[in-house]
């Protein structure tokens, strides 16, 4: 390649003679240049891109793996408020839990103590150095995924054991099974018998215990007081409604402690002892009645014991 100088001031024309060495030369020299510049921007990019506030410098500074970088801290960033967010919803559904389960061992009448609901679960074991693994971020993300699933899934089941143990347990204390009188033993049972006062063969409605004048009378169940007076035979008695149609009645008390209306626990006293109407001496004459129709005691009351 010739390149032939032309200049004013001299009248004699300057030619110059480029071989391919030359060629070779200057084109390895401009290459080395670009990659020095390169470099540079490179280095000063990582260095002193956060001290430059020109938008189009720091853009043309700004390397794309530092963009790719910055791309991956956003995504980790949202990944973590995310898991943060999940956490919360862990540490809510645990503490669910416990209520629940402190309702049921109410329910179960077992010790809470034995459970140690407010404690960790002790772990422990041989360290295998040569089976560990490290957990990856994708798969702590799997793992936190599938333990807030599985605290869903006992929540729920526990929530519907709760309800069936608080109803079973409602239920029995509407049934009329608690003794109504501190005694272990009646005087006349329910069924037939030889009336005391005509000597007859008649049928007794309820079962009659025998106890002292003023001996507290509990209702055997709760409910609502329906009667709460003086009867022409039973004497000064008590009703209780139970609900489901069932009924208890209490005769021949001396004193009476609960009204028409009132509301009244199981183990209540609402009454005591005596012997008033159609009576032979002190005693609690206790009836059960479903649907108007009188059962027998002994297959609900349960004796202290």
């Amino acid at each position: 390649m010739n390149i032939i100088l032309i200049s004013s001031q001299s009248a004699q024309a300057r030619k110059i003679v480029l071989t391919k060495l030359h060629l070779f030369t200057i084109a390895g020299v401009s290459l080395i240049t670009v990659l020095l510049l390169a470099l540079s921007l490179n280095f000063f990019s990582l260095r002193y891109a956060d001290r430059i506030e020109s938008p189009v410098l720091k853009a043309l500074l700004v390397s794309p793996q530092e963009k790719r970088h910055q791309k991956m801290q956003s995504q980790l960033h949202d990944n973590f408020n995310v898991m943060a967010a999940k956490l919360g919803e862990m540490q809510a559904q645990l503490l669910r839990l416990d209520a629940i389960s402190a309702q049921l061992l109410e329910f179960s009448e077992l010790e809470s103590e034995d459970f140690m609901l407010d404690q960790l679960p002790g772990q422990g074991g041989a360290y295998s150095g040569s089976h560990t693994e490290a957990l990856s971020f994708s798969g702590f993300e799997r793992k936190l995924h599938e333990l807030s699933g599985m605290l869903e899934e006992r929540s729920d089941k526990l929530g519907a054991l709760e309800v069936l143990l608080r109803s079973e347990r409602l239920s029995k204390r509407v049934m009329p099974s608690v003794m109504p009188i501190d005694t272990d033993w009646y005087s006349s049972g329910f069924g037939f018998r030889i009336d005391p006062f005509t000597g007859r063969r008649a049928f007794h409605e309820g079962v009659d215990f025998p106890a002292k004048a003023g001996t507290p009378i509990r209702a055997a169940a709760g409910g609502v007081v329906v009667y709460s007076d003086r009867h022409s035979e039973y004497g000064n008695m008590v009703e209780i409604d139970h609900g489901d149609d069932m009924i208890s009645r209490y005769a021949h008390a001396s004193k009476l402690h609960v009204e028409v209306g009132q509301v009244v626990a199981q183990g209540q006293e609402i009454a005591e002892v005596g012997s008033t109407g159609r009576s032979t001496g002190p005693h609690l004459h206790f009836e059960i009645r479903h649907n108007g129709v009188p059962q027998n005691p002994s297959r609900f009351l349960k004796k202290p014991g």
